[in-house]
């Protein structure tokens, strides 16, 4: 009977341990500047761990650092997850590198690599204003307070100003070495891969997973090239130009609205298009539109329309705040404008290249009306009871250059060649264009006709 119960005893144990289910760790690499396609990146990975239950993610890091904004959002997930968080710094955690490793639960760093220089730059590597610094300060010291590191510490890698004895002397911005790092609590180990952090760690058995986007993330990514966006540009131009060369075909202006989605959605969804870019731009193009349906002419509704929709395409394609440009480079912003002149330079040059080809087409000849019924056929667009060229009356509007006009008591809309009048001029109608007249003011040579 004792043989037995040892027999079951042996099997009992050899199963658990045999039968031991391995940690799912999840590797997120952060190898570019942190900025908001790095935030969705990470709000993906996130969002991957909690779908495949990993009990352990480990930041593969080597930047240089990135936006300070985008940086505390990334900062704030990283906290409010329940699962424990590593970070591998294979290089570099300078600036928004350095807060986010010290959000982590564990920082581990390999040989050479260093952490620190915090310090918030603007593009042209000068320090940004005191403002910019302060909230820096705060949100490195209250991140290293939450995961019981030194806060004077985490603040001395922004402010060079800060004198630690035996730590860093003012008029140096701190930055650890590995060795230092450890001595002072900011890094657990010396390690040279991630196989070395699990064991570190007690963790034999385990399986490792690196998070990689999607297709389809990877296609809105490929919308974020610039050559494509200049694409999108023209597609977007040429479309409403053909709509409004050839009203109710649809083609056109489906086109054009496809192309405007392609083009605002992966800048959406990588938090670089703000809602007020994307309103700016819908209120450009009806401003446009009501200067070209409306309002003949090419007045203030025009020139407002056209800044609005050629300001908010280049404004998108930036990381900027509400028009501060502090944090973009000027190679982004050359690249923006650049983009967007030549993706309106190319639709315009499209339009006039190929509008013509177009237009003679078999698929065009199908969709587009061909007949034309001119007036010598017995056609007429005339919806006037009687002929009233050459009879003079008064403006009863303003006609600028569209508005009404009254004629032996009655009214009529009528329109000049682009003159302005004012109310209660006296005018003569010079032709009949069908529902509205066409009109200029009474001088002394049509009194000398009449």
């Amino acid at each position: 009977m004792l043989k037995y119960l040892l027999l079951y005893f042996v099997l009992l144990i050899s199963g658990a341990l045999y039968g031991q289910e391995q940690k799912k760790v999840l590797v997120i690499e952060i190898k570019s500047n942190i900025d908001p396609r790095t935030t969705r990146y990470i709000n993906l990975a996130l969002e991957y761990a909690d779908k495949t239950k990993a009990e352990l993610i480990i930041l593969e890091m080597d930047t240089y650092g990135g936006t300070v904004n985008d940086a505390k959002d990334i900062v704030e997930l990283l906290l409010d997850l329940e699962i424990p968080v590593y970070v591998f710094i294979d290089k570099d955690a300078a600036s928004a590198g350095a807060l986010i490793s010290i959000a982590c639960d564990s920082i581990y760093m390999a040989p050479g690599s260093s952490i620190g220089a915090a310090t918030v730059v603007v593009p042209d590597g000068t320090a940004a204003p005191d403002k910019y610094q302060s909230y820096m300060k705060s949100t490195m010291r209250t991140t290293a307070e939450e995961t019981g590191r030194d806060p004077k510490i985490a603040e001395a890698m922004v402010d060079e100003d800060i004198e630690i004895e035996g730590i860093t002397k003012a008029g140096n911005v701190l930055t650890f070495t590995v060795s230092e790092a450890i001595k002072h609590g900011f890094c657990e180990a010396k390690v040279s891969t991630i196989e070395e952090i699990l064991k570190r760690s007690g963790i034999e058995s385990y399986e490792i997973d690196r998070f990689t986007l999607d297709a389809t993330e990877k296609i809105i990514a490929v919308f974020l090239n610039p050559f494509i966006s200049g694409l999108l540009i023209m597609i977007i131009i040429g479309g409403i130009y053909f709509e409004l060369q050839t009203p109710g075909v649809g083609f056109p202006i489906l086109a054009s609205l496809i192309a405007v989605i392609l083009y605002f959605v992966p800048y959406y969804l990588n938090g670089l298009a703000e809602n007020w870019e994307i309103i700016a731009f819908m209120v450009g193009i009806v401003l446009l539109a009501l200067e070209i349906f409306v309002i003949p002419g090419f007045g203030i509704f025009g020139v407002s329309g056209l800044i609005l929709t050629v300001g908010s395409l280049i404004l998108v394609m930036l990381n900027n705040d509400i028009f501060d440009f502090s944090f973009v480079d000027d190679k982004d912003l050359f690249l923006a404008i650049t983009t967007t002149i030549t993706g309106l330079a190319g639709g315009i040059i499209l339009l006039f290249v190929t509008g013509v080809r177009l237009t003679q087409t078999k698929l065009f000849k199908k969709i587009a009306l061909q007949s034309v019924m001119e007036s010598k056929e017995g056609y007429t667009s005339s919806f006037l009871k009687k002929d009233l060229i050459g009879k003079t009356g008064t403006s009863y509007t303003v006609l600028r250059p569209s508005g009404k006009i009254m004629i032996e008591g009655e009214f009529y809309d009528a329109f000049t060649r682009g003159n302005y009048i004012k109310k209660d001029e006296k005018i003569i109608v010079i032709a009949d264009e069908g529902t509205s007249l066409k009109v200029h003011l009474y001088s002394e040579e049509d009194k000398l006709e009449t």
